[in-house]
């Protein structure tokens, strides 16, 4: 799902307006007026997007993808670090940035209905659903809302507190960057044109800020062919930035960098695809590269190298495979554009939902017995104040929970448990401590996206092989597609080398502070 967010939105507007000729890139921003404050020793932390253990281990063992291995044999390799929830792209990147769940950085996934403004918010997918929320509306969430004002201000970003270390930082292709200093965004003039978005945004980012055609620094990403190629938020672009910043003795203290051409083929084809992990390999040999060996790239920089999410394969049956919850629900009104007064609204993030009960009248148990009835559902939950309800269609009875009970997991978190384990396929082992199978960091996690939003909001999520969707979503019936809380999207590779540091725990959520320790040598 990354980064066809801000692709997909912008590649629509231009082809709707169908000024060809309006395009052009944002001026190169100069490089050396910038001042670095830098450590001994820089880390570069680079999100392959799709990026799954089962293919990359293919591929290295084919001898595909040498620079993987070089990292793996010259480093950690941490086989499965759990993702954030919903397994989309801006929850992912909210989490990583500032190391915490949705509950506390407010970015519940990809689409969600936000209450006190009667609307969806959303950061773009398929064109459909760009459509019906309004192509201005999702170009002002995307680029503009996200950042400034969605993403929680009750939590700072790490690059915020790399600002008051003192030291400097880059967003290389993020959508997620909220930072200390004042950059400016410089729109295509045929989307300021259309009057889509004014022609230049001042943001809060780190030091140094690249964004597509947006932003950049190197000369060479200064042409016309990155428009056409997902308007500069490609695998190309963000080598030839961070390239530019190594060359030119500007690697500031950390720097955040995105591959993310993998995942529209896995999209594709399925997880089982090799396609985008190959080229993936192709850009991190070219970043190694441009030192005089890869030895003296891994000497010189910490690098850090990690998947956002796995994806399951879906089903090609589209009766089979697709929860059309349209469908499931049918009998109810459902809000749109054109229909803002309905009693339910929903807001598919691929393999998982949310569903907002909007109308007083409307029971929300009536909702939960409909949606109970599909057994390609793995859990449908929802809270009550701080308590958490889940069931599952397969089980009679159900779970509670909340936060700081007795009961101590493997993260050291605590919980008050009741009823049906096995729902989320939960278990105690001897020593009395809750391990997690299926559903990884299954507690937190779904805690963080029931309480990340207000409103009477129900949480559902599909099992492996099935996908939700409504009238506006795009499916991926035959292909990949992630969202759910099920290992299966959850698990993802990460590689570190050039430190002995190891992780205390294997979770995104636990990278921003690790990557601070390992900064200040604390």
């Amino acid at each position: 799902m990354k980064k066809k967010i801000l692709i997909g939105l912008i590649l629509f507007i231009c082809l709707c307006i169908g000024l060809v000729f309006g395009v052009s890139m944002s001026p190169t921003k100069e490089l050396n007026d910038v001042s670095i404050n830098t450590t001994k020793k820089p880390v570069v932390l680079i999100t392959v997007d799709s990026l799954m253990l089962e293919s990359l281990q293919q591929l290295i063992k084919d001898g595909k993808a040498p620079a993987f291995s070089f990292l793996i044999n010259n480093g950690q390799l941490y086989p499965e670090v759990i993702s954030s929830y919903p397994t989309m792209s801006v929850t992912i990147d909210s989490t990583l940035l500032t190391g915490t769940y949705a509950d506390q950085h407010k970015i519940p996934g990809l689409i969600w209905f936000k209450e006190d403004e009667n609307r969806m918010v959303s950061y773009g997918s398929g064109l459909r659903e760009i459509w019906n929320n309004g192509v201005k509306r999702v170009a002002a969430d995307s680029i503009l809302h996200l950042n400034q004002s969605q993403l929680s201000k009750e939590v700072q970003t790490i690059h915020e507190e790399l600002a008051q270390l003192e030291l400097s930082s880059a967003s290389i292709n993020g959508l997620l960057y909220r930072g200390n200093e004042k950059q400016t965004l410089n729109v295509p003039k045929l989307i300021s044109l259309a009057k889509l978005l004014p022609n230049e945004i001042e943001v809060d980012a780190p030091t140094l800020l690249s964004l597509g055609s947006l932003a950049q620094y190197n000369p060479d990403n200064d042409g016309h062919k990155f428009i056409w190629n997902r308007m500069g938020v490609n695998n190309q672009f963000t080598v030839n930035e961070l390239k530019y910043l190594i060359k030119q003795n500007k690697l500031p203290a950390f720097t955040l960098a995105y591959l993310p051409d993998a995942d529209r083929t896995v999209h594709k084809n399925g997880p089982n695809d090799k396609e985008g992990i190959e080229k993936a390999d192709q850009a991190l040999q070219d970043l190694l590269n441009s030192f005089s060996s890869w030895e003296e790239a891994i000497d010189k920089a910490t690098w850090i190298v990690h998947g956002d999410s796995g994806q399951s394969l879906v089903k090609e049956d589209k009766n089979e495979a697709l929860i059309d919850l349209n469908e499931v629900l049918k009998g109810h009104s459902f809000w749109e554009g054109k229909n803002e007064n309905a009693q339910l609204a929903i807001a598919i993030n691929e393999r998982s939902a949310y569903i907002y009960v909007n109308d007083h009248q409307v029971e929300r148990s009536e909702i939960i017995q409909l949606l109970k009835e599909d057994e390609r559902i793995g859990f449908i939950a929802w809270k009550e104040e701080e308590i958490n309800y889940v069931i599952s269609p397969e089980k009679d009875e159900e779970l509670t929970f909340s936060p700081m009970g007795t009961t101590v997991d493997d993260y050291n978190q605590s919980w008050q448990l009741e009823g049906d384990l096995s729902i989320l396929d939960l278990a105690i082992d001897d020593l009395g401590i809750l391990i997690y199978k299926d559903y990884p960091d299954a507690l937190a996690r779904l805690h963080g996206a029931l309480h990340s939003q207000e409103g009477n909001v129900i949480v559902v999520d599909a099992k492996p092989s099935y996908e939700f969707v409504e009238e506006h979503s795009k499916d991926h019936a035959g292909g990949g597609a992630h969202g759910s809380l099920h290992k299966v999207d959850s698990l993802v590779p990460l590689i570190v080398v050039g430190t002995d540091e190891t992780l205390e725990y294997p979770r995104l959520v636990d990278l921003k502070k690790w990557i601070l320790q390992l900064m200040s040598g604390s």
